[in-house]
């Protein structure tokens, strides 16, 4: 049963120094502030690589050449695709959505008076369905255009601002390098990617136009492979591997000369790492808490020392030591509660403030919230119970001589 004369008490203490209280709380706002905070950002950093991995392509696998991913693989001593991989992909594994043969070239778009640097993609139509891109307005180039190898060409919303700024350019013609593209399309904007490019500075044309205009051969440097949803991914990736072995004549004691890259195991990856730093973060934020409940004890027992009479008075017209006890205890508790929602407080408008800084999603956690103001909580009761017991053991006659 609640005791409120001993929550009244407890609070007339706290209110008789307010500065007092207010520092000796100090260190549990910064704590709790701080956990809750990293925490938070954490999330939000979680849910924005998901994000943006997700817009790549939906249950996306990406086939290069080389061995792995990454600078120093020596990719570039292993033979290319060519269309007709992508084809047999196509036809001979089972549930898939879109299989892209894709090839990219840097090159310096021109319009009017303006220019820019950019990635030209050539691909065919199902690169657009396999990264999941929408239209904001014109057309995707068709499949006659496709196997002519027309110059016409779909613009991202990037190069649109850079070349265009932000008027439709369809209809109107580019020019890269020393043949120009007639713009039918703009796609939908869909922000950086989980690597920091950005997915919208680019130029999708039609895979044999760039393979004659600007690679001069035939050759392909990824395909990229929709699959459908609640296909098998393991199951999928070994029908493509065993496949790509067969094709491209490697024996059995030989190692793949490509890789198939999974775009959900890049997620699920990134998302762990950070949430690896985020409880890291989080664990050292805590220590504040830590060092809250010590500046707590300290000042809990001076005040004991210096209400010594006080407690005598008490204890001498009948007080019960559990009383007494409970009265120490409770002000060190609401001490750290008070500070518990005040770190809350700050942390919301902070988390509000960074997450609009850094570009991520505010994502409020009920969870992460409680546990720190609880925690707080009980590092009142176990820091306070020490004061408290020394308060409640005072002899009654020992305490009214104390001057």
């Amino acid at each position: 049963m609640i005791n409120w004369t001993t929550i009244l008490l407890a609070l007339r203490e706290i209110r008789r120094n307010l500065m007092r209280s207010f520092l000796t709380v100090l260190g549990i706002v910064i704590g709790v502030a701080a956990v809750v905070t990293m925490v938070t950002l954490g999330n939000g950093a979680t849910q924005s690589v998901s994000d943006q991995i997700s817009s790549l392509g939906s249950n996306l696998l990406m086939l290069r050449p080389g061995q792995r991913m990454g600078p120093g693989t020596g990719s570039s001593s292993a033979p290319p695709f060519k269309s007709e991989d992508a084809e047999a992909i196509r036809t001979q594994v089972g549930s898939l959505n879109a299989v892209a043969p894709s090839v990219n070239r840097s090159a310096v778009l021109v319009a009017g008076t303006r220019n820019w640097s950019t990635s030209v993609t050539g691909s065919t139509v199902d690169y657009f369905a396999a990264g999941n891109w929408t239209l904001a307005e014109g057309r995707l180039f068709n499949e006659s255009e496709e196997r002519s190898g027309k110059t016409v060409c779909v613009v991202g919303a990037t190069v649109q601002k850079e070349l265009f700024e932000n008027h439709s350019p369809v209809g109107d013609e580019i020019r890269i390098k020393q043949f120009s593209c007639e713009v039918i399309g703009v796609l939908a904007a869909k922000g950086q990617s989980g690597m920091g490019r950005d997915q919208d500075d680019s130029v999708i044309m039609p895979l044999r136009a760039v393979q004659r205009r600007l690679t001069g051969s035939q050759d392909v440097n990824t395909i990229m492979i929709s699959m459908l949803d609640g296909a098998s991914t393991d199951q999928v990736i070994e029908q493509i591997k065993l496949l790509m072995r067969e094709r491209r004549r490697i024996s059995d004691n030989e190692d793949d000369n490509f890789n198939v890259l999974d775009t959900k195991e890049i997620a699920k990856t990134l998302s762990g790492t950070i949430g690896t730093m985020t409880a890291l973060l989080g664990a050292v934020a805590a220590v504040s808490l830590l060092v809250g409940g010590i500046g707590i004890m300290n000042i809990m027992l001076v005040s004991v020392t210096e209400r010594t009479r006080e407690i005598g008075i008490r204890l001498a017209i009948g007080a019960l030591e559990k009383e007494v006890l409970m009265q120490f205890l409770t002000e060190a508790v609401a001490l750290s509660a008070f500070g518990g929602l005040i770190g809350i407080l700050l942390a919301a408008i902070a988390c509000y403030g960074l997450s609009s800084l850094l570009a991520l999603p505010f994502l409020f956690d009920p969870t992460i919230n409680l546990l720190a103001f609880g925690f707080s909580a009980a590092i009142g009761v176990i820091f306070g119970y020490v004061p408290a017991r020394r308060a409640a053991r005072l002899d009654p006659i020992e305490a009214l001589r104390h001057e």
